[in-house]
């Protein structure tokens, strides 16, 4: 059962890799609005949690409801138009396509979702000038600094209002000072959008961001919240 009021839940999640669980019963649950991060050591099941979240991944058994649409039904074609429309992502590394601009890689969710050109960069410019980074409009991405091409991805994600935003290690490749600043202008947005956050991340100062920390251990999964 969904518990009640969230957008995107999971429930009693398996999945294995051969012999090795990575999720062993894990739950989880984010509401509109809301910001969780995962956190947990290395191995522990975080990033195959998100990517059973976002129905990159079928788990092998349990499942992932996404408001009344149970994600393990619906097909590949119909999985991939919600990871184009009402899901964002951002990567450690902004996996940006170093042949764009960096204005066009944030069009490029809106292009693909059939919206003309001139109107996706017109909305993509927006978002840069949000995330504080128009200058690198017309720059690609092998010239602009690990920050600002971090924003870049944030903008991305966030250029077609995703109802859920998944954001895997967001600030690792970069400084703690571009990191915090990165952090603010994401959360601060997603807060603006109504957006739910999920996070997974392994720094205390990330995590901060958070309304609610989840901790992923041995493929399980416990919500901090009360836990003293």
């Amino acid at each position: 059962m969904t518990p009640s009021g969230s957008l995107l839940a999971a429930t009693a999640l398996h999945k294995a890799y051969g012999p090795t669980p990575a999720l062993d019963g894990a739950d989880f649950s984010v509401h509109p609005g809301e910001i969780v991060a995962v956190m947990g050591p290395s191995g522990s099941g975080k990033s195959t949690l998100l990517h059973c979240l976002a129905g990159i991944v079928r788990p092998d058994s349990g499942t992932v409801r996404y408001g009344a649409r149970n994600l393990s039904e619906l097909s590949d074609a119909r999985r991939s138009a919600l990871r184009r429309g009402e899901f964002g992502f951002v990567f450690q590394f902004g996996r940006l396509v170093p042949e764009l601009t960096c204005v066009e890689n944030v069009a490029l969710p809106l292009r693909l979702s059939g919206v003309k050109r001139k109107e996706a960069e017109e909305r993509a410019t927006g978002w840069l000038e949000r995330l504080e980074v128009t200058d690198v409009r017309d720059k690609r991405p092998g010239e602009v600094s690990g920050g600002q091409g971090q924003r870049v991805a944030v903008a991305r994600a966030l250029v077609t209002t995703p109802r859920v935003i998944f954001a895997d290690e967001p600030t690792g490749a970069l400084d703690s000072l571009n990191g915090e600043r990165v952090m603010e202008l994401f959360t601060e947005a997603a807060r603006a959008t109504r957006a739910a956050v999920v996070l997974v991340t392994h720094e205390a100062r990330v995590a901060a961001y958070s309304d609610r920390e989840v901790i992923v251990r041995d493929g399980r999964a416990r919500d901090m919240a009360g836990v003293s």
